[in-house]
């Protein structure tokens, strides 16, 4: 659980939840919230705070506990959320700090950011209903259902549904970006 990793690299690093705050930039209360497990973080909160611990965004996932097999099945899967709750990306791989798998509906009309970002991965989109726009570097490349798109992610770059449907991805980063 996100919640108690959480709580544990906070109290290891002997910060307060004013203290964290302070560092990342968000509210204690968002905060508490989330050790306690009442909320989900988005990828933006979970990237701060990252940051602050020095650590990929996976190793704020409980792994103590993963297996060597895995099997993500619906319903059970963690969610989180990207910036603003435009998109939810269900997690498919555990966090073991060397791939993440996200399962993700982007609304119509909607993106997974406002301005495009970039971190030090590579990243592969996998299109399963389309279509896909993915911006990179100022260019937008369209990708239709049942195609992919893999490309270095330190390239600035965001994904958009500019179709009146709503548009289903997988998407693979490695390694999984802070």
């Amino acid at each position: 659980m996100i919640g108690t990793q959480l709580r544990e690299l906070r109290s290891k690093r002997g910060l307060s939840l004013r203290a964290l705050a302070a560092e990342t930039g968000l509210s204690p209360t968002l905060l508490s919230q989330v050790e306690r497990g009442v909320t989900d973080p988005s990828l933006a909160t979970l990237r701060r705070l990252a940051a602050v611990f020095g650590e990929s965004v996976s190793s704020l996932f409980d792994d103590a506990a993963a297996p060597a097999v895995w099997v993500s099945r619906p319903g059970e899967r963690t969610m989180l959320s990207g910036p603003r709750g435009l998109v939810g990306y269900e997690r498919l791989t555990p966090g073991n700090g060397q791939l993440e798998v996200l399962r993700a509906v982007l609304p119509p009309g909607a993106a997974t950011s406002t301005e495009p970002w970039a971190h030090p991965s590579v990243e592969c989109a996998f299109v399963i209903a389309g279509p896909l726009s993915v911006e990179i570097a100022g260019r937008t490349h369209r990708v239709a259902g049942g195609e992919a798109i893999t490309f270095d992610s330190r390239q600035p770059h965001r994904y958009l549904n500019e179709s009146p449907d709503p548009v289903e991805y997988i998407v693979s980063v490695n390694p999984p970006s802070p």
